[in-house]
């Protein structure tokens, strides 16, 4: 089954890194990447820019666009990875692998992928 492992965290934490910070972190996140890419089990990997950027749009009779991020939350999806797992259990195991590469706070949230048919929206 393919896994989402969302990726949240507080953009201001993780733009305080220092260039060196960065590039570790970055450096053990690629290993992770490369070893689940070695196993066939590695989807779309995206990294968002700054939710500075966002536009949300509220749903309700006429849809209402808004700039910027109005999530409830202190922190924000910073990424996902896409991954194929067996089990919910391996899934833990692979979230907890990016989580201890990545070192900083944040969470990831792991969410089953139901695939669409194509045009089946």
């Amino acid at each position: 089954m393919l896994y989402a492992i969302l990726c949240y965290d507080s953009e201001e934490a993780v733009a305080s890194w220092s260039k060196d910070q960065h590039a570790g972190v970055m450096t053990r996140l690629g290993a992770v990447q490369e070893k689940l890419s070695a196993q066939g089990r590695l989807g779309p990997v995206a990294r968002l820019v700054p939710t500075t950027a966002a536009v949300t749009i509220r749903k309700s009779q006429e849809a209402l666009v808004l700039d910027g991020p109005f999530a409830e939350t202190k922190e924000q999806l910073l990424g996902f990875f896409i991954v194929e797992c067996a089990s919910l259990d391996e899934a833990i195991e692979t979230a907890q692998e990016l989580a201890r590469a990545n070192g900083a706070g944040g969470s990831y949230e792991l969410r089953p992928v139901s695939v669409l048919q194509s045009g089946g929206l």
